[in-house]
């Protein structure tokens, strides 16, 4: 059986490694590994949603919700957004992705992404038959090159991925840059990537009250300590919010990622302390490691950082693999584009893990 010209063409995404598999490979005890490859929330999930969690069990014999309405309530409550502007994916932020696709995607279509960035852009989008167009991340000034947008926009591009705070440097877009590609360009959709925008507490939602071709990505699997349960949202004006509706599938929450996801925004006492906690632990890190020679770390707005490790006389899957052997797990960033083989990233974990992190990562270089 022949599999679509693009499936056969594409390259597989390339996930971080997993404690169980690291657990596995080295002998090592999967509870004691330290995972700071992911970028998840470490301190777990909200108390409430577990509680919300057990209480609904006994109903999983039936569908879930179709219309979301207190979900849909709660989140523009947190985002300070009209309800009208939210639409609500099941599988985390890489759902709302994949209907943005199906719904403003055609073949022959271009997207634009700044490299590095989040790779998983391009993978969804070219199933749908678009052509990925690079721009750039300006590395020595840790910002985006914004001259490299305009350079390629052509009359193909129908949308343009800008990820802020970016994965992987943790850079943040100033406002009045995105205002600019947006107003300049009507006819494009600006796609910002707010994933880890509690971290920098800086948002743009705004900007979709002013530009009707603004969508703001979201998801709740970093700050909220959803990432098992797969639940993502986006925020735009009615029009575009009502046209993905048409495409999204009606029961991609499942009843329990629904429970988790409305008593976790309703625990602002959660939220509160896990952004709190998140900032100190990499505050923490970027101090630590930044007294280490050999290491050139990219200051974060996010819940991890770039560490560019090419004095150390490691490459990233050389560093990685010694890390992993002491039961440390980072991302090897060899396969972002726009990166070469001397680039690791690191994200928060608890500051117990941290200064563990900080002595065999010395012990390592040493």
């Amino acid at each position: 059986m022949k599999a679509r010209k693009i499936v056969d063409e594409m390259d597989s995404y390339v996930p971080g490694k997993s404690q169980g598999e690291i657990a596995e490979q080295f002998g090592l005890n999967k509870d004691e590994i330290i995972k700071l490859g992911s970028n998840e929330n470490p301190w777990g999930p909200s108390p409430k949603a577990m509680e919300a969690i057990k209480a609904e069990i006994k109903s999983i014999n039936r569908y879930p919700e179709s219309q979301l309405h207190e979900l849909v309530e709660e989140i523009a409550k947190y985002a300070d957004v009209n309800e009208n502007q939210v639409i609500i994916g099941g599988d985390g932020a890489d759902e709302i992705i994949d209907v943005l696709a199906k719904t403003f995607i055609d073949e022959g279509d271009e997207f634009i992404v700044p490299l590095p960035s989040y790779m998983y852009y391009e993978y969804l989008l070219q199933q749908y038959g678009a052509h990925p167009v690079y721009a750039r991340w300006d590395l020595d000034k840790n910002e985006l090159d914004a001259d490299s947008i305009f350079d390629a926009i052509t009359d193909k591009t129908k949308m343009i991925f800008l990820c802020s705070p970016n994965n992987p440097t943790g850079t943040l877009i100033k406002k009045e840059v995105l205002a600019d590609i947006a107003d300049k360009n009507p006819e494009v959709l600006i796609v910002i990537d707010e994933a880890y925008f509690e971290y920098s507490e800086v948002t743009n939602k705004d900007l979709i009250d002013e530009y009707d071709n603004i969508f703001i990505i979201r998801t709740m699997s970093k700050v909220l300590g959803l990432a098992g349960m797969r639940i993502g949202y986006g925020l735009a004006c009615e029009q575009i919010i009502e046209y993905m509706h048409r495409i999204k599938p009606v029961f991609s929450l499942t009843r329990l990622s629904f429970v988790a996801a409305l008593n976790t925004f309703r625990d602002t006492e959660y939220i509160r302390d896990s952004i709190e906690k998140g900032i100190e632990s990499r505050q923490y890190l970027y101090d630590e490691l930044s007294k280490i020679d050999s290491l050139n770390v990219f200051p974060s707005k996010s819940n991890f950082m770039l560490i560019d490790i090419r004095k150390t006389g490691f490459t990233a899957s050389e560093l990685a693999l010694e890390l992993m052997k002491k039961g440390i797990i980072v991302r090897d960033c060899t396969s972002f584009k726009g990166l070469d083989e001397y680039w690791i990233r690191i994200s928060i974990c608890t500051l117990d893990e941290d200064k563990k992190f900080i002595e065999i990562i010395k012990e390592v270089l040493n």
